[in-house]
C-alpha cells in the first residue's frame, strides 16, 4: 500500500492510495481533480474509488468531475450531501480494494455525516493509515460546526484515541520540536502530514484533556468541558501573519502550550 500525500488549496491535503500489485488506486477527499489527475498519470494507476470524509467543498469538490471522467467510479461517504455519492457507508463497515482493507469510523461533529477511514493492507509490515478528515489534525481537531463537544470527545477518545492517555509527560519539549519541524516543512513547501497517533498523544491538546496543564489552562476538569473550552480558544485565536501550515494548527498549540512550558 503506497500513500501519496497531495498538497492542495494552500492549507489542505488529499491522498491517493495505491494497491501496488494491481496498480489500482483509491482517492481520499478528492478536492482538486486536476492535481489528482497529474498524480494518477505520473504513478500510472487506475482510479477505482473515492473515499470522502465529509461534504465540505475543500474535501469533496472534485467528485462530480472525476465521476464523469471515470465511468463506474465508486464514491463512498456517510452524508447524502457528498457530491456524486454512490455508496453510503456506516460505522464499522469494512471495504476492500484488492489487498487494501478499509474500516469506516463514524465521527460526527465537524459535520453530522463525518466519516474517517482506517486503512491497512493484509500481510504487510507497513503501519496502517488513518484518514481523519476534519476530525483529527496534526496538533488539533476540527471545529464543531454541526455537533457538540461531547461528540468530539467520543470521537477522539473512543473512536480514534486507541492509545493510553497516561503515557505522556505533559510539560516537555515536544510542542517546541513539532512547531519547529512544521515551520521548516512549510518553508520548504512540504506537507506537515502524516503524523501518528502516538505522536499526537505527545503534543495534541485535544487528545490530552485529562492532563493537569491542559486543565489548568482551561480552568476546567471535566474532559468534555476542557475540550469545549480548548475548541473555543482555538476558534477565537488570532493567527500571526506568518505561521506553519494551518492544517497542522500548531501555531495555536504554541500559543496554548507556551504558558504551560513557562509556568512552574
Amino acid at each position: 500500500m503506497k500513500v501519496k500525500v497531495i498538497s492542495v488549496l494552500e492549507d489542505n491535503y488529499m491522498y491517493l492510495v495505491i494497491e501496488e500489485s494491481t496498480r489500482d488506486a483509491v482517492a481520499v477527499d478528492a478536492a482538486v481533480p486536476k492535481r489528482l489527475l497529474e498524480i494518477i498519470r505520473k504513478e500510472d494507476v487506475v482510479l477505482r474509488a473515492i473515499l470522502t470524509t465529509h461534504h465540505h467543498w475543500d474535501h469533496a469538490r472534485g467528485n462530480e468531475e472525476l465521476a464523469q471522467l471515470f465511468p463506474g467510479l465508486r464514491v463512498f461517504g456517510a452524508d447524502e450531501r457528498i457530491g456524486a455519492l454512490t455508496h453510503k457507508v456506516t460505522h464499522g463497515q469494512e471495504l476492500s480494494f484488492g489487498a487494501i482493507r478499509v474500516r469506516c469510523l463514524f465521527t460526527p461533529c465537524h459535520t453530522s455525516g463525518h466519516m474517517c477511514y482506517f486503512m491497512w493492507e493484509d500481510d504487510s509490515p507497513d503501519a496502517p493509515a488513518l484518514f481523519s478528515g476534519d476530525t483529527l489534525f496534526v496538533g488539533g481537531c476540527g471545529q464543531f460546526f454541526e455537533g457538540t463537544a461531547e461528540q468530539m470527545h467520543t470521537n477522539l477518545t473512543q473512536i480514534l484515541g486507541t492509545l493510553p492517555e497516561d503515557t505522556v509527560e505533559p510539560e516537555n519539549e515536544m510542542v517546541k520540536e513539532k512547531l519547529a519541524w512544521a515551520r521548516q516543512r512549510d518553508d520548504e513547501d512540504l506537507p506537515t502530514v502524516p503524523s501518528t497517533l502516538h505522536e499526537e498523544f505527545l503534543y495534541n491538546p485535544f487528545l490530552r484533556v485529562t492532563e493537569e496543564p491542559v486543565q489548568r489552562f482551561t480552568g476546567r476538569t471535566d474532559p468534555v468541558e476542557v475540550l469545549r473550552t480548548l475548541r473555543s480558544e482555538r476558534d477565537n485565536f488570532k493567527k500571526p501573519k506568518e505561521r506553519p501550515n494551518p492544517q497542522a494548527m500548531l501555531a495555536f498549540d504554541w500559543g496554548l502550550f507556551g504558558p504551560f512550558l513557562e509556568k512552574k
